[in-house]
Order: structure tokens, then C-alpha cells, then sequence
């Protein structure tokens, strides 16, 4: 059975360039064939501010929306996260998402495709790595970063360029590499003892 990679999509503001650029990598982690390669929209949980009277590490949720949430990260063996850049950091959103779990990201390896101006989201990468590592969760060092992306919109789909795609293939490369030597450590998370 492939090892799952989840491309989530971390921006839901309207007229967001995240659903083509997430849509672009996807289609790049299709073709590398290594993973059952998903993608992940946030806006399609409709996640409120963090509003679980537990706090996450008790794995007892209350919220429909929030035991959602949590089934699709636990089924996942890996991440993508595309996010641009908002204030050095990454959108409230994808911060909010990330903070209502705490077990279902432990041990996965991820990787960021940030987007944004001259700096490419590079910061908001680098403040998400920081992020995910509280959760045991392995940031790779590889990613893709891409400066002033709407020039690579058009008509709606994210064109690449070389070093996109380079970028693109180092990444997928590694997450495999990492999920495969992960995967011992997931399974007593992924399946608690009831």
C-alpha cells in the first residue's frame, strides 16, 4: 500500500492562489508515483478558532468539525503544505489548523511550497518549520519557494518553472525517504489503545 501524502492547501482567503499552485504540486507528486497523493483544502472544514473544551493532546474531541479534521491528518503518512505569506508568517488559518491536534502529526515528515512577493514565503516556511516541530513532526529542508508567483498564473493554473520543478522532485524524494523510515514510530500513535 503507497504511503499517503496529503498537499493541504493552507490559505482560505478568497481569491487565494494556493488551490492552483497546491493543484500544480499534486499533479507533480501523481507522476513520481510513490504516493497515494491527496489534496487537502482547509476551507473545506470550516475550522472556528481553536474551540475544543480539551486541549488536543487529550484526543478527545467534541466538534464534529474538529473529528474530521483529525481523521484526515491521522490517514496521512506525510505533508505538503502550501502557504503563502502573510507578515513573516503563515496565514491564521493554517496556524489555527495545525494547533487543533497534536497526536495525528506525529512523525510525518513535511514538506513547504510557500509563495509570495520578492522573499518567495520563505519566512512564513521557515516560521511553519519551527511550528511543526513542537509536534514531532520532521521538516525537510527541501521545499519550494516562489517569488513573485502571479507572474506564473495563467488563466487560473500555476505554470512551473525549472527550479520549481527541481525543487518539486527533491522534496517528494526526501518525504518518501522519511516516511518509509517513520513509519514504525506512527503506528502506536496512528492507532491510540483504547
Amino acid at each position: 500500500m503507497a504511503l499517503r501524502l496529503h498537499t493541504i492547501i493552507g490559505s482560505t482567503r478568497p481569491g487565494r492562489a494556493g488551490p492552483a499552485i497546491a493543484q500544480w504540486f499534486h499533479e507533480h507528486a501523481q507522476k513520481h508515483g510513490k504516493f497515494d497523493a491527496r489534496i487537502v483544502d482547509l476551507q473545506d472544514f470550516s475550522l472556528p478558532l481553536y474551540d475544543e473544551p480539551h486541549h488536543p493532546m487529550r484526543r478527545q474531541y467534541e466538534k464534529d468539525h474538529t473529528k474530521k479534521w483529525s481523521e484526515s491528518v491521522n490517514a496521512a503518512d506525510a505533508f505538503v503544505f502550501v502557504t503563502p505569506e502573510y507578515n513573516f508568517t503563515t496565514p491564521p488559518s493554517l496556524v489555527n489548523a495545525i494547533d487543533y491536534l497534536f497526536w495525528e502529526w506525529q512523525y510525518k515528515p513535511m514538506a513547504v511550497v510557500s509563495y509570495g512577493g520578492v522573499s518567495g514565503g520563505t519566512r512564513a516556511a521557515q516560521t511553519l518549520r519551527q511550528q511543526v516541530s513542537t509536534l514531532k513532526m520532521m521538516p525537510i529542508p527541501e521545499g519550494v519557494a516562489i517569488p513573485n508567483f502571479f507572474g506564473q498564473l495563467k488563466d487560473g493554473k500555476f505554470i512551473g518553472n525549472e527550479l520549481n520543478e527541481q525543487g518539486v522532485a527533491a522534496s517528494l524524494n526526501e518525504l518518501h525517504k522519511w516516511s518509509e523510515a517513520l513509519a514504525g514510530l506512527r503506528e502506536g500513535i496512528r492507532h491510540p489503545k483504547k
